[in-house]
């Protein structure tokens, strides 16, 4: 973070005590639990305070997980944690990207995104490459407008048919490098090992804790 003259300001350590996931999905509030628990941190869910969900207008990942985390910071008046993360296909000029979670429409449905994904693929014919990575943003804000943000990512490439039932979202089509399965078919503590959330949340704690 640098101030307006360009000088690299300390980045503000968070202490122990509640902490507000900036997310309304279950699963990862539980998932952020976990990983922040060790810290001394007390996670509560924006779902669990009846925080809105904001319009997510942001033009980068970082922009989208700030604006999350501000605003539930200031609502809450306690520090916030908020992610945006998506899959960036490179034959599709980096979509669906900011969108991944549009593109499966409103009932959630990953199977008809991934089909999106591959037809995009497919119509730009045999030449193209798969190439694609997930990059997940981390923003940490705290009631006084003060943010910290991170971005991880995770490089791979786009397989069809879809393999594996234990990821979620478009795990089951991304194949990261090094490896010959998808996260949809590998051990989620192995996936969670290596994966772009991994990268952010490693940053987070190195730098805030």
């Amino acid at each position: 973070m640098s101030d307006d003259f360009g000088q690299e300001q300390a980045i503000r350590k968070l202490q122990p005590g509640k902490l507000v996931i900036a997310s309304h999905n279950a699963g990862k509030v539980r998932e952020i639990a976990a990983l922040l628990g060790p810290y001394g941190i007390e996670p509560i869910s924006a779902g669990s305070l009846d925080l809105p969900e904001p319009e997510e207008t942001g033009t980068t990942f970082i922009a989208n997980a700030e604006l999350k985390a501000l605003q539930a910071a200031d609502l809450s008046g306690l520090p916030a944690l908020a992610d945006d993360s998506g899959l960036c296909v490179e034959a599709l000029g980096g979509d669906p990207g900011l969108f991944s979670a549009r593109w499966a429409g409103p009932d959630k449905d990953f199977a008809l995104a991934m089909r999106k994904v591959w037809d995009g693929i497919e119509a730009k014919g045999p030449e193209v490459g798969h190439d694609a990575h997930f990059v997940c943003a981390l923003a940490l804000a705290w009631p006084d407008g003060h943010v910290e943000a991170f971005e991880g990512r995770v490089d791979g490439t786009i397989i069809w048919p879809p393999r594996g039932d234990k990821g979620f979202g478009y795990d089951p089509m991304f194949q990261p490098h090094g490896h010959a399965i998808s996260f949809g078919e590998m051990d989620p503590d192995r996936k969670h090992a290596m994966s772009h959330s991994a990268d952010a949340f490693a940053q987070l704690v190195k730098a805030v804790f």
